[in-house]
Parts: C-alpha cells; sequence; structure tokens
C-alpha cells in the first residue's frame, strides 16, 4: 500500500471530519480518480505524432494509452468523424495515490517559475482540473528522446459535493495552491 493512500485513511479523514463535521468517517470525500488527457491537433496531418504523445502517456502513468476520436467532423480544422486527435488515461487505485504523489512532489517544482496551481479551477461539483505546458517536468522523459514539447490536461475527480471539500481534500494530498 502507497504511503499516501495510508495517509489518507488516517490523517486525511480525521482531518476533514473535524473541519467539515462528518459524523461518519464514510461520508468524507475521497480521491476517485485522475483522468490524463493530451489533445494532439497535429496528428491529423502525422499520425506518428500521436504514437509519441501515446508513449510518452504511457511512461508517465505507467499504463496503456486509450485513444481519443474526433465526434464530430469539423471542416474548419480538417477533422473528419471518428479521427484519433488525442489520448487519455484513467488512472484509480494504487497507481492514482502514486501519480499524485509524483505530480506533487517531483513534477510540479520542476516548473518554471512555479509559484503554486489556480484554486479557482474547480468546476463547482468537487472536480479539478491542472493543465501542464510541457510532459518534460516528468523525470520519467528523457528530454534528449522528446520530438516535440506538448501539454496535458490533469482532472482530479472526487466525491465531494462541494468546490470547498475538494479544495481541502486536495490541499491535505499536498496540492500546492496559490495563496
Amino acid at each position: 500500500m502507497s504511503r499516501l493512500k495510508e495517509t489518507y485513511n488516517n490523517e486525511i479523514v480525521e482531518a476533514m471530519m473535524k473541519k467539515f463535521g462528518y459524523k461518519n468517517a464514510m461520508q468524507v470525500p475521497k480521491l476517485d480518480k485522475i483522468v490524463i488527457n493530451m489533445g494532439v491537433g497535429e496528428a491529423k496531418d502525422n499520425a506518428k505524432v500521436l504514437d509519441a504523445a501515446v508513449k510518452d502517456l504511457e511512461t508517465i502513468t505507467g499504463q496503456k494509452a486509450v485513444l481519443t476520436r474526433a465526434k464530430k467532423s469539423v471542416a474548419n480544422f480538417k477533422i473528419r468523424e471518428g479521427l484519433a486527435i488525442g489520448c487519455k488515461v484513467t488512472l484509480r487505485g494504487e497507481r492514482m495515490y502514486e501519480f499524485l504523489d509524483r505530480l506533487v512532489n517531483l513534477a510540479l517544482p520542476r516548473v518554471r517559475d512555479f509559484r503554486g496551481i489556480n484554486p479557482n479551477s474547480f468546476d463547482g461539483r468537487g472536480n479539478y482540473a491542472l493543465g501542464i505546458k510541457e510532459q518534460l517536468i516528468f523525470p520519467e522523459i528523457e528530454y534528449d528522446k522528446v520530438d516535440k514539447v506538448r501539454g496535458m490536461d490533469i482532472i482530479f475527480v472526487t466525491t465531494a459535493n462541494t468546490d470547498e471539500e475538494a479544495r481541502e481534500l486536495l490541499t491535505l494530498f499536498n496540492m500546492p495552491f496559490q495563496k
């Protein structure tokens, strides 16, 4: 069991129960899943670009990536319905906690001019979205083997009902929010 999950089971549950006045430990919000999405717009012209993005995403997460396809045809973007234009990975359980630990302790401190993440990127239902501009901040990615710098979206899905509960939960996971 990962250190982060053990911490969740004890300290985070107690802190959340005290702050929000939950009567039962099962009421405490949990981190449900983490979805990492990489949109690769230039994949419409060159399929090898998408392969490189999938390889990077699989290296970062340690799990097989799924291709995402266009839902509609858009003439202005030269995209046809069903064309592969990105990839995503959904992490749950042990891998989710391991990824969160690496993101908070290793990757985010490597971002240039890092002052914390935006505390306002909650969706109103207790989920948090974080955009990263380059995949190079992850230590698994070798700088010399990267063909192009790509960004990704990381979405933290929680069982919290409000943004305040979710913000407190992520803060207890040591998420570095801006002050």
